[in-house]
This record gives structure tokens, sequence and C-alpha cells, in this order.
């Protein structure tokens, strides 16, 4: 058995913070040592939860759109691999899911990533992906997120594609204009 198949049983046997997980441990991710692209999220929402499959939701329609990819592209780990910062959906509060469990990065985040020495461009998602993968702690999503060239084209870092930030999109038009055609002829390339 190859390190990597090692290491991917053990995260998909992961339990770690079963007990403070309301559906209960289901660890969700998509990874292959030949992925050329890493999508680094928050943690599965209920709905990829029940579907075990990263992104089948409305955010991963939207995703795929930003990319310009089908599905068929988007789900193939060869290609494009898929890494939460926690693997099991972590449950809601008041204002949509909870944060990612604190014990899953910790535990598998460095493993997983060393195993992906393909990649050739990182997609961040979300503030708790983009606080571990920027050094811009102190930066709002906003002002990270329009800083996009300072990592081109290897890292660039967007909105959680939630329809909760339908609002974000509106303010910030520059968002469509100008880093989506960037990041969909980027993606195109390194999939050649």
């Amino acid at each position: 058995m190859s390190s990597f198949t090692k290491l991917l049983a053990q995260v998909k046997a992961c339990t770690l913070c079963q007990a403070n997980l309301p559906l209960g441990a289901r660890p969700i991710l998509q990874i292959h040592p030949q992925a050329k692209i890493l999508i680094a999220g928050q943690a599965p929402g209920k709905k990829v939860h029940e579907s075990g499959i990263p992104f089948k939701d409305v955010s991963g329609q939207r995703l795929r759109a930003w990319l310009g990819i089908s599905e068929e592209v988007f789900y193939d780990p060869q290609q494009i691999a898929i890494l939460p910062m926690a693997f099991c959906y972590p449950g809601s509060g008041q204002s949509g899911d909870l944060p990612p469990r604190p014990e899953c990065a910790p535990a598998w985040r460095e493993a997983i990533l060393k195993q992906l020495k393909h990649v050739q461009l990182t997609l961040v998602l979300g503030k708790y992906a983009q606080a571990y993968h920027f050094q811009k702690k102190q930066a709002s999503l906003t002002q990270l997120v329009q800083a996009w060239r300072d990592d081109w084209p290897k890292k660039v870092p967007l909105p959680h594609p939630s329809p909760r930030n339908q609002l974000w999109i509106r303010k910030n038009p520059w968002f469509e204009k100008e880093l989506l055609p960037a990041l969909k002829k980027q993606v195109l390339q390194v999939l050649a």
C-alpha cells in the first residue's frame, strides 16, 4: 500500500471529533497525488454530508461556473483536489454553518498537502482557509480578494461561493469583471 493510499484510508476512517459533530463523522475530501488544482475550503455543509460528495450543492454549482469547468472535470481527482479545513459537517448556528472543527487541520492538513506535489493553482475559499493559506490574517475578505494579483497565478483568494455571499458579489463588481475572467483562463491553462 502506497503512503498516499494509507494516508487517505486513515483520513476516511477519522473519528477525531466525532463527539462534537451533530451528524457524526463522515470525512469528505477529494485528493490524488497528480491533482493540478487545489481547492482549499472550509468544511462540508449538510447537503454535502448527506451526499458524501464535495461541493454537491448550490455552492458547488456556483464554484464550477466561476472556474468555467464541467462537473466531470471538477470531480476528476487527478485534475482537482478538494481539501477543506475540516472534513466533516460541523453543524449549524444562527447565521449558517458553524466554523470548521479545529482538530482536523492540525491532524491531517500538512501530511495531505505534502502528497500534492503537482498543484499549480490553489483556490482559497472563505476566511478559515484564507487564515491558514495567507499570512495577511488581519486583512478583511474584501481586502484579501482585492489583492488577488499578489500571489497570482499560484494562489487565489475567493469568497465562499455560497448564495449567502450574493450581497458581497453585488457590492464588489470588480470580482466578476476582473478576477473571474482571469481565473477561468488560468484554470483552462493549468488543466490543458
